[in-house]
């Protein structure tokens, strides 16, 4: 039992050392571009909703 464990832990530092990590200019930019996708996202999903309330709401269906 604790062998397998032994190995897991080994196996695992072994793929760790394999991952390529972001540089920080990378992580910033890919973090700004995740923010003004959501964001947009969001604003797009409130306008299309408010809309809809609005169609709902004057019974222009």
């Amino acid at each position: 039992m604790f062998a397998k464990v032994a190995q897991f832990i080994k196996d695992v530092q072994l793929e760790m050392g394999k991952v390529t990590w972001p540089t920080r200019d990378e992580l910033i930019a890919s973090t700004t571009i995740v923010l003004v996708v959501s964001l947009a996202l969001s604003v797009f999903i409130f306008a299309v909703d408010f809309v809809l309330s609005l169609v709902r709401r004057f019974g222009m269906s």
